[in-house]
């Protein structure tokens, strides 16, 4: 069944979600009518399982919660910014903050916070530095790049063309060696390189 406020791999909020593979947070966007005024409250920008010790948040978007996102894919909510939620995805959690960390040169641990808050600084600042532009062949399986216009995701091989439904059939790059635009956040392109595990859309993975 679609959903609301699905997010595509640029961050943006869009009315629905047809196939959502996991929920995220951001804190409170919408007002009493259900309308989203906001694209953002928290720093912490979170994906959560589907559903986690059986609570229910329906109705969705109850006033004064926090708002409902949804995601096509875990390689779609890291490119929108957002992290595994410390509670229902603890082991992934703990595995991304780790590959974080030593990804980007950080030797000592540091707080949920201040990791949030360097997420949000790169995330507000999309294409500010020439990190965000990157050799295609360079990159590890499951960022999220620009080719032309539009949002795809590279699988190692080829581009596969992004939709809130999933992935359109492989394109092989004319020059893997061409730099592209990211839309995964140059820290957690690195996060992934380093080791960590990207879930997938079932339709990532066929011809």
């Amino acid at each position: 069944m679609p959903l609301p406020n699905g997010v595509d791999p640029a961050g943006v909020i869009q009315p629905v979600c047809p196939s959502a593979g996991w929920m995220g947070n951001r804190g409170l966007l919408h007002d009493g009518d259900a309308r989203l005024v906001r694209a953002w409250r928290l720093k912490a920008w979170i994906t959560c399982r589907l559903s986690y010790k059986g609570w229910s948040r329906k109705p969705l978007m109850k006033p004064g919660r926090y708002t409902e996102l949804f995601f096509l894919d875990e390689a779609t909510a890291l490119s929108a910014g957002h992290r595994p939620c410390a509670m229902c995805r603890r082991a992934d959690y703990l595995a991304f903050k780790s590959q974080w960390l030593a990804a980007n040169g950080f030797e000592a641990d540091m707080l949920a916070a201040e990791l949030d808050g360097r997420l949000h600084e790169e995330r507000t600042h999309r294409g500010a530095s020439d990190a965000w532009r990157q050799p295609l062949a360079a990159l590890p399986a499951g960022t999220m790049v620009l080719s032309g216009d539009a949002a795809c995701l590279w699988d190692g091989t080829a581009l596969r063309p992004w939709s809130n439904t999933g992935y359109g059939e492989q394109r092989l790059p004319d020059d893997p060696l061409t730099l592209v635009n990211l839309l995964t956040p140059p820290s957690i392109v690195a996060t992934i390189r380093h080791g960590y595990n990207v879930q997938l859309h079932a339709s990532a993975t066929t011809r």
